[in-house]
């Protein structure tokens, strides 16, 4: 068989992976901030306590939408509907993270990457990028909308 057919071969394997990937992405991250932000909702007072502490403005306020985006734009995440806008609004959430909660994290990004990569906001971050980039997959209402819509 030809270097060629194989490569296309394997070309098409490797990205049969993409749509179950990005759908275990999705319901993993997508549920953990749904957790994450009813967590913050849950425990308003101590959240917003926490915001203040690091110098967040009207911290119970960006409490509670910190926590309203985490869950909603999390569901959305999770079951693949409007993901790509919903990915935005997480986005922004975690980069007010590093720059709040894990500055020293954020400064050290050229200096000692690792310290950004350990810091709690960076798989999040990783896969709301993820999804941003490569949209949700076929295994979303995401991709049922674009079917309906085409037809």
């Amino acid at each position: 068989m030809p270097l060629r057919t194989q490569l296309d071969r394997f070309h098409r394997l490797a990205a049969s992976l993409q749509s179950p990937l990005l759908l275990a992405v999705r319901l993993y991250w997508g549920w953990s901030f749904f957790q994450t932000g009813k967590g913050k909702l849950l425990h308003l007072a101590r959240t917003a306590e926490y915001f203040g502490s690091l110098g967040i403005p009207l911290p119970k306020l960006n409490a509670a939408l910190a926590g309203g985006t985490e869950c909603g734009c999390g569901l959305l995440l999770f079951v693949g509907l409007f993901s790509r806008v919903a990915s935005l609004p997480l986005v922004f959430c975690l980069g007010i993270a590093y720059l709040t909660a894990e500055r020293e994290a954020l400064q050290s990004f050229f200096s000692a990457p690792d310290k950004f990569t350990a810091a709690t906001p960076f798989l999040f971050l990783f896969a709301v990028v993820l999804v941003l980039a490569f949209g949700p997959g076929r295994f979303s209402l995401d991709h049922l909308r674009e079917r309906r819509r085409a037809t």
